[in-house]
């Protein structure tokens, strides 16, 4: 389950860096300085972004080669780390840090209420996810 969390918050990552700094132009990670500094810290977050898919998929094939990856607890790790990562950069990225707003020049609150909405909604899939991989019998949870 950890290791396809940790898939799960790089590809968060990546979608976010790609949707929201590079094409829509609303950010960059770090946007209380110069747009140099903000590239610069765009860059770093995507280097962060893929020594996590590069870990976690060696973590994942690693399983897989042992014969103990569970598909079942693939997902809800995945689904987990898809939504811990956008909730943290909800709550502490936007909000406790400042780093950066999801768009500057309107009113934050449908925006924030969307972003950490839908965080919230992939942590309840991962959640649900995790609780019934726990209640199947153990001969069955490698499914």
């Amino acid at each position: 389950m950890v290791a396809c969390a940790v898939i799960g918050a790089a590809v968060m990552a990546a979608v976010d860096e790609i949707v929201f700094h590079q094409i829509l132009h609303w950010h960059h990670f770090f946007d209380r300085s110069t747009s140099t500094v903000g590239l610069v810290s765009d860059g770093i977050l995507h280097t962060a972004e893929l020594l996590g898919l590069v870990a976690g998929f060696t973590w994942y094939a690693d399983l897989r080669r042992r014969g103990a990856l569970s598909r079942a607890h693939a997902r809800a790790g995945l689904f987990l780390g898809l939504g811990g990562f956008q909730l943290f950069d909800g709550i502490v990225d936007h909000k406790l840090l400042r780093l950066h707003q999801i768009r500057y020049g309107v009113d934050p609150l449908p925006y924030d209420l969307a972003w950490n909405g839908a965080a919230l909604a992939l942590l309840a899939v991962g959640a649900v996810l995790a609780v019934r991989v726990h209640r199947r019998p153990p001969a069955r949870r490698s499914q």
